[in-house]
């Protein structure tokens, strides 16, 4: 299960070259390994995400990153938060994962949502629909995935995807297949789809959602006849961790300012929006935010994305270490 992971959200490094990015990022990713994440993820986008730059800032295929960085690690689990189904035949996204347990030793996890952003879906080609199709054909792909992982030989015949007795071999390492995680916090068709189908479920909503959540779980695994405390669940967010918060906030406005803004010049509804998407401060009281806030509310793990200073082997140290102790 997920107690403890770093996510990384973008690929433009401070001072880093594209000859040196990969480099880079191995090393980030081993940092966090050594530090008390126990998961290492990245985000399956083509384009950069809005609220973190611009479409054509850098970003790396998740799965050949994922293969590539599965040679660097030891421990860590690797896993994208999360693929989105549109991208890939469900067939196919089953071989590549389990491709990537056999790579890495059995340390494969899938993370997988229904896709979400337009533009990408547009530039690349790939058929955006409504959100209703593509919940439909997120069902209809786990419907063949999840036998897959299994090392079973599903047919479907679905209106969106088919398979006969696809073939999957070799198996997985793990017995029983790589985690299935399934992100997002819709109450009524996303949780559903965990209840029937997920090890893991992944909550990127705000902390005071998380009990509302919760129940909205356990509801749909009483209706569904599962097993609750067979689902391990997580929360997305972004934290930024200095030795001070004084520094913290100083690193906030270094980073904004990158992006051509000004923290104090904004207005104060954008401020207070990016104060709830944030985790701030010293590593006692972003530690006291995740024990009340997040283990209190409980949830059995994080995955942290760290956008204004990830690229600091200090500070995932601090964070991994800090943190870590909450999720033994």
């Amino acid at each position: 299960m997920t107690r403890l992971a770093f996510q990384i959200p973008n690929f433009d490094l401070p001072d880093v070259p594209v000859t040196e990015l990969f480099e880079r990022v191995a090393g980030m990713a081993c940092q966090a390994e050594q530090s008390g994440f126990d998961t290492v993820m990245v985000m399956d986008h083509f384009y950069q995400l809005p609220m973190l730059g611009k479409p054509d800032d850098r970003m790396l295929e998740a799965y050949t990153l994922l293969g590539a960085l599965a040679a660097r690690t030891r421990t860590a689990r690797l896993g994208t938060l999360v693929s989105g189904n549109t991208y890939r035949n469900p067939a196919l996204l089953a071989k590549i994962v389990t491709t990537l347990d056999v790579v890495s030793g059995g340390r494969a996890l899938l993370g997988i949502g229904t896709g979400w952003f337009e533009q990408e879906h547009d530039g690349y080609g790939f058929r955006f629909g409504s959100l209703a199709g593509r919940f439909e054909k997120l069902e209809e792909a786990l419907q063949i995935i999840v036998p897959m992982l299994k090392d079973e030989r599903p047919s479907f015949e679905g209106r969106h995807y088919q398979a006969r007795e696809a073939i999957n071999f070799p198996p997985p390492i793990q017995r029983g297949g790589p985690a299935l995680m399934i992100g997002g916090a819709g109450e009524k068709k996303t949780l559903r789809l965990v209840a029937r189908f997920a090890d893991e479920s992944n909550l990127p909503c705000a902390a005071d959602e998380i009990p509302r959540k919760l129940e909205a779980l356990d509801r749909h695994c009483s209706e569904l006849g599962r097993d609750r405390s067979e689902i391990k669940v997580s929360w997305l967010g972004s934290v930024l961790m200095a030795p001070t918060r004084e520094q913290a906030e100083r690193e906030r406005n270094a980073y904004l300012g990158r992006r051509g803004m000004d923290y104090e010049s904004l207005p104060p509804a954008i401020r207070e929006g990016i104060d709830r998407a944030l985790v701030i401060g010293d590593p006692d009281g972003v530690g006291e935010f995740v024990s009340e806030k997040l283990v209190g509310a409980g949830l059995d793990g994080l995955t942290l994305n760290m956008p204004a200073n990830g690229h600091d082997l200090e500070a995932i140290a601090m964070v991994g270490e800090t943190l870590g102790k909450l999720f033994p």
